[in-house]
């Protein structure tokens, strides 16, 4: 088996050759480690990360393409993509997706020595909150989530279950709102 490439003993693991994933752990295990443990910066996690890359090439349908690039590029970005996999999972777990109103007050709180800037700072605060009145929860929620922490559509729409269509449709009527609010305090 050591003396066979990348690429032909990924061939055998397609056919459920044993040895031949044998081998790749023994050539790849480490690289695999390293990465995931500089990504996750904990080694539980990290062990974890190397067996779901294993099982990925052993479970995997496509397969390397040794026209694509080299086997241990291929095997990074499974890496990399179960990584990310697992950061997402571990944000939604350490994470309450509630909306915390006086976190986001606070962020409108100056700390600006410039009195004419923590009064404009404040006072866009105010006009934020007042035009959130013309909200109701589930986009006032939606809003927090997006833009306050960052939260994609499809993340949203996972773990609230509900379709992107849905999501999408919801944020923009709730953007809608806002902006329709905010210009005409602003004019008024």
């Amino acid at each position: 088996m050591r003396n066979r490439t990348d690429g032909e003993l990924m061939k055998l693991v397609m056919n459920k050759h044993h040895p031949a994933l044998e081998e790749l752990y023994d050539r790849y295990v480490k690289i695999v480690y390293a990465f995931a443990l500089k990504s996750m910066k904990d080694e539980q996690t990290a062990r974890e990360i190397v067996q779901l890359v294993f099982t990925r090439l052993w479970t995997t349908q496509k397969g390397y393409d040794p026209s694509k690039g080299a086997f241990v590029n291929w095997l990074i970005t499974i890496t990399r993509n179960i990584t990310i996999d697992c950061l997402r999972k571990q944000r939604r777990e350490n994470e309450n997706l509630h909306f915390d109103s006086n976190a986001w007050e606070q962020s409108f709180v100056s700390t600006d020595e410039n009195p004419d800037a923590a009064i404009s700072r404040k006072w866009l605060g105010e006009q934020i909150q007042e035009a959130y009145l013309h909200l109701s929860e589930s986009q006032i929620k939606l809003i927090h989530l997006m833009y306050w922490q960052g939260y994609t559509l499809s993340e949203i729409a996972a773990h609230t279950n509900e379709p992107v269509g849905t999501i999408k449709s919801r944020l923009h009527q709730g953007l809608k709102i806002l902006r329709k609010h905010l210009t005409s305090l602003r004019e008024g």
